[in-house]
């Protein structure tokens, strides 16, 4: 089970991170800061450039820590709150039309928060490792994320 949280961890957090990449740095034929900016400004979220440096780095440190299994459940937290903030801003398109997939990365952050980082991991034998996995971290870090999320969705308008 360890190895294929590992590997599921590595694939995941490094694909989440990379799309952090596009949005802040321009990376990987993404549209940066600005370009980022402009498209989050079209759905509502003003300033769009804050919104695109908030989204890129919850995103980008999010995935890295999943991948890395560093400061559980932080980093699954970040990874719902991002991604239903996502899902809740494209929902008048139509469920096909761009909820779907960051629905799925929540629901992928989720479960990682709910099953911890496995023994593959940097929090493994920190001292903090024994008091932050588990059913009840995994809850709050679902729930953080979907409070993050309603916040961002409040502060939209």
């Amino acid at each position: 089970m360890d190895a294929g949280l590992l590997l599921l961890r590595l694939v995941f957090g490094l694909v989440l991170a990379s799309h952090g990449a596009q949005k802040l740095f321009g990376w990987f034929g993404g549209g940066g800061i600005k370009g980022t900016g402009m498209f989050f400004g079209k759905l509502g979220f003003e300033p769009g450039q804050f919104y695109a440096v908030i989204a890129g780095l919850t995103e980008f440190v999010g995935g890295l820590l999943l991948a890395l299994g560093l400061l559980w459940p932080l980093g699954p937290a970040m990874v719902v709150g991002v991604m239903l903030t996502a899902a809740f801003s494209t929902w008048k398109q139509g469920f096909f039309s761009g909820t779907e997939t960051p629905l799925l990365i929540a629901a992928a952050g989720a479960s990682l928060a709910l099953t911890g980082p496995g023994r593959y991991s940097l929090d493994e034998g920190r001292p903090w490792r024994r008091t932050t996995t588990g059913e009840a971290w995994g809850w709050g870090a679902i729930a953080l994320g979907v409070v993050a999320s309603l916040i961002a969705m409040l502060v939209k308008g």
